[in-house]
C-alpha cells in the first residue's frame, strides 16, 4: 500500500492507467403488490449557513472540473472500444450523506451508492476501499445489464468519511452465451455474463487478487477487460484527489454547506418547472415498445401523473408484464424523477444534475413482475429498448399536460454486435455498431439529425474499417425519415458495410420499427427503420429488428435505415424556403416537398413557386389532433389505442 506525504493510504493502480496521479436514498421495496416510493427531501435538503454567490460558483465549479477530469481520464486510458470511441460511460461524486452532487445527463441512473451503503455499513469502511458491482437485481438498478460496472470509494479526512467517488461504465465482454454477453437469444440473466454482488474489491488500498482474476477470467477479452478496470480505477482516485482539494480549501463543513444550496438550488426550480408543467389534474399517456424478439409484443409503457396544488405522483402499476425476451428494464424511481428533471433544468447552467433532481416527484408507484420491473432472474440485456419508450411516456406527460413545451417523440438507437474471426490467425474480433437515429422537433426547432445518445457518439468509419474485416459503403442521412412538420423531425442515418471476412454473425436491435416515433401539435411521425441485407440484389432480404445469428458471408451489404423523429406542428406551416432547403440538403425527397408539405418546387432551378404553394395548400390542408403516429389521435383515443393493439398482460388497478 503506498501513502502520499500527508501519510493518507490510497489504492495502488498497476498498468497503463495508473495514477501518481446517481443515487435517490429511498429504497425501492419488491413486493407483489404494487411498489411504492415515497421520495421526500426532508433530511437530504438542510436548512444551510449562507455561502456567498462567490464561493458557490467556485465549488460547482470544481464539482464540474473535478467529474471532466475523471471523465477524460477514463476515456483516455480504457482499452475497451465501447468505453474509448462509444464513450459508453461515466462519473460521479457523492457527498458525506450519500447525496449526488453530480452526475450523468443519462437518465438510467439507479441508486448508485446505496448497493454498498446497505452491505458496508459506514462504520466499516476505511480509507482506500474500493468498492464494485454488476448485478442489476442487488443493485435495484444501480446498474441495469451486466455489462455495466460500478467502482466506488470513500473519501476520508481526518478519519471521518466526507463523501464518495464513482465510476460507471460499459464493458465489451463479461460472459454470457454471446460474445458481448447481451444478445437478443437471451431469455435468464445467466445468459448475459458473471454477476458480481457489492464487493470489496480494495481493502486499505490492498487489491483482492482472487475476486479480480475470477472476473477476468470470465471475459472474452480479458486484456480488454484488465484495463478497463485500471482505467476506472485511476478515475475514482483522481476524483478522491480533487474532491480532497476542495476540502482543503473550504473545511469540510464549508463544502457541505455549499452542496447542500447547490441541491436546493436545482431542486427548487426544478420542482417549481414541474408544477408549471402539470396544472392539477390527472394525465395518461402510453406508449409501445415493438417487440421482445420472442413472440411477446407489442408491450405497452403506462403511465398516469396525478398532480395538485402541492404533491405530484406517478403511477406506472398498469405498465404490461415483464417478457421472456431481454428487453426488461430495472427502473429505479430515481429514473423517472432524472428523465423530468433534465427536461426541467436543459438550456439552464447555472443548476446541476444532482440530488435536486431526485426529490421532484413526490411519489412513484411501480409493479414488480412489469416489464419495468421485472422478477429475477428475468433477461436485461436489450433493456435501453425500454428505457427509450419509458423517455418518449415522459415526454408525452408533458405534451398532453403542456401542448406548448412539448416536443415529438424521438427513435432509439440501433445497437448491434458483429461477431467472427480473423482468417489466419483465428482470433475473434467483436465489433459493436451504434447508429444514430433522429430526433424529436421542438416548438422552436427541428429535431436534431443523426443524433446516437447523450453523452455518447458513434464509431468513426475510419476506426471501423482499420480494425474490423469489413468497408463502409455509405453513411448518410436518411431521407424522409424525420416527420413532417412546421418543424421537422430529425432524420436518421443510413450506414452500409460490406463484409470481408470469410463468415461472421451480427446481433441486431433497431425499435420504432412497428411503432415509429410520434409527432405532436399537428406533427407527424417519423419514419420506421429498417435492416437490409444486399439491397437491390436477388437475395435482398429485410431481417426482423430484433434478432441474433444472422450469418454474414463475404461480399455481403448490409444496410442499416434508421428511423426518425417525430415532427411538430402542421407540415403546411413550415417555410417553403425551408422546405427547398431540406430538399437540396437530402432531408426531404421533392415527392414528400409536395405531398407531406404542400409546396411546389422547381428542383432545377432551387426555386419555390409562391403561388403553386399557397394554392395547394389551401386545398389539400387536412385536419389534425394532438398526437400521431400513422394517424391522428386524441390523448383518449391514444390511450385507448394502446390498449386495442397490446396482447401482453397487465395489471389494472
Amino acid at each position: 500500500m503506498r501513502r502520499r506525504a500527508s501519510g493518507q493510504p490510497r489504492f495502488s493502480v498497476a498498468g497503463v492507467a495508473a495514477l501518481e496521479a446517481a443515487a435517490c436514498p429511498p429504497r425501492i421495496l419488491i413486493s407483489e403488490r404494487p411498489i411504492v416510493n415515497h421520495i421526500v427531501p426532508e433530511n437530504q435538503l438542510r436548512n444551510a449557513p449562507a455561502v456567498t454567490p462567490v464561493t458557490l460558483e467556485i465549488v460547482k465549479g470544481a464539482l464540474r472540473s473535478a467529474q471532466a477530469e475523471m471523465e477524460r481520464l477514463l476515456q483516455r486510458t480504457a482499452m475497451s472500444p465501447v468505453i474509448r470511441e462509444k464513450q459508453d460511460y461515466f462519473c460521479g461524486l457523492f457527498d458525506r450523506d450519500g447525496r449526488l452532487l453530480i452526475g450523468t445527463k443519462l437518465p438510467i441512473l439507479g441508486n448508485i451508492l446505496a448497493p454498498i451503503l446497505e452491505e458496508f455499513p459506514l462504520e466499516t469502511m476505511r480509507e482506500g476501499d474500493v468498492y464494485w458491482y454488476d448485478d442489476p437485481y442487488l443493485s435495484k438498478g444501480g446498474v441495469s445489464h451486466t455489462p455495466d460496472q460500478v467502482f466506488v470509494s470513500p473519501i476520508f479526512v481526518d478519519g471521518k468519511i466526507a463523501g464518495f467517488t464513482h465510476s460507471w461504465a460499459h464493458f465489451l465482454d463479461v460472459g454470457g452465451m454471446r460474445s458481448g454477453s447481451t444478445t437478443p437469444d437471451a431469455t435468464e440473466i445467466f445468459h448475459e455474463g458473471i454477476l458480481i454482488p457489492p464487493v470489496r474489491l480494495y481493502r486499505e488500498g490492498v487489491l483482492n487478487e482472487d475476486l479480480f482474476r475470477t472476473f477476468i477470467r470470465n471475459s472474452r477479452f480479458p486484456e480488454m477487460s484488465k484495463g478497463d478496470v485500471r482505467a476506472m480505477m485511476a478515475a475514482v482516485e483522481l476524483g478522491r484527489r480533487r474532491m480532497i482539494e476542495l476540502f482543503e480549501r473550504f473545511g469540510v463543513e464549508g463544502a457541505h454547506a455549499a452542496f447542500d444550496q447547490l441541491i436546493r438550488q436545482t431542486h427548487d426550480y426544478a420542482r417549481a418547472q414541474m408544477h408549471d408543467i402539470f396544472p392539477p389534474g390527472q394525465y395518461r399517456f402510453a406508449e409501445l415498445i415493438d417487440t421482445d424478439g420472442h413472440g411477446t409484443g407489442p408491450i405497452a409503457i403506462r403511465m398516469t401523473l396525478t398532480a395538485t396544488k402541492d404533491r405530484i405522483e406517478i403511477d406506472c402499476t398498469e405498465t404490461d408484464d415483464q417478457t421472456r425476451g431481454p428487453i426488461n428494464f430495472i427502473m429505479h424511481p430515481s429514473c423517472v424523477q432524472m428523465m423530468f428533471g433534465i427536461y426541467t433544468v436543459a438550456g439552464h447552467p447555472e443548476f446541476m444534475f444532482n440530488e435536486g433532481l431526485l426529490s421532484i416527484i413526490d411519489e412513484v408507484k411501480l409493479r414488480e413482475g412489469s416489464v419495468i420491473q421485472p422478477r429475477f432472474p428475468a433477461s436485461l440485456g436489450q433493456r435501453s429498448v425500454t428505457l427509450s419508450r419509458v423517455t418518449s411516456a415522459c415526454m408525452g406527460l408533458i405534451n398532453i399536460a403542456s401542448p406548448d413545451r412539448a416536443m415529438g417523440s424521438s427513435s432509439a438507437y440501433s445497437a448491434n454486435k458483429l461477431r467472427g474471426t480473423w482468417a489466419g490467425s483465428g482470433e475473434a474480433f467483436l465489433k459493436t455498431m451504434a447508429i444514430a437515429a433522429g430526433q424529436g422537433a421542438r416548438p422552436v426547432s427541428d429535431g436534431p439529425d443523426a443524433i446516437y445518445y447523450l453523452n455518447q457518439q458513434n464509431y468513426p468509419v475510419e476506426f471501423a474499417e482499420q480494425n474490423y474485416p469489413l468497408v463502409v459503403k455509405r453513411y448518410a442521412i436518411n431521407p424522409d425519415s424525420g416527420g413532417p412538420g412546421r418543424w421537422r423531425g430529425g432524420c436518421g442515418v443510413i450506414r452500409e458495410f460490406e463484409m470481408l471476412s470469410e463468415t461472421a454473425s451480427i446481433s441486431l436491435r433497431m425499435s420504432n420499427v412497428d411503432f415509429p416515433a410520434y409527432g405532436i401539435a399537428g406533427g407527424m411521425s417519423g419514419r420506421s427503420g429498417q435492416f437490409i441485407v444486399n439491397p437491390g440484389r436477388p437475395d435482398e432480404r429485410v431481417l426482423p429488428s430484433l434478432q441474433d445469428g444472422v450469418v454474414l458471408k463475404t461480399g455481403d451489404v448490409l444496410r442499416i435505415a434508421m428511423p426518425g423523429g417525430g415532427g411538430f406542428g402542421h407540415p403546411f406551416d413550415r417555410e417553403p424556403e425551408r422546405v427547398l432547403a431540406d430538399v437540396l440538403a437530402g432531408f426531404v425527397s421533392p415527392d414528400s416537398a409536395q405531398d407531406e408539405y404542400g409546396v411546389i418546387l422547381d428542383v432545377a432551378s432551387e426555386t419555390v413557386d409562391l403561388e403553386a404553394t399557397q394554392a395547394y395548400r389551401t386545398a389539400h390542408r387536412w385536419q389534425t389532433k394532438l398526437l400521431h403516429r400513422r394517424d391522428y389521435f386524441d390523448p383518449d383515443q391514444w390511450w385507448d389505442h394502446a390498449d386495442s393493439v397490446t396482447h401482453a398482460k397487465h395489471a389494472r388497478s
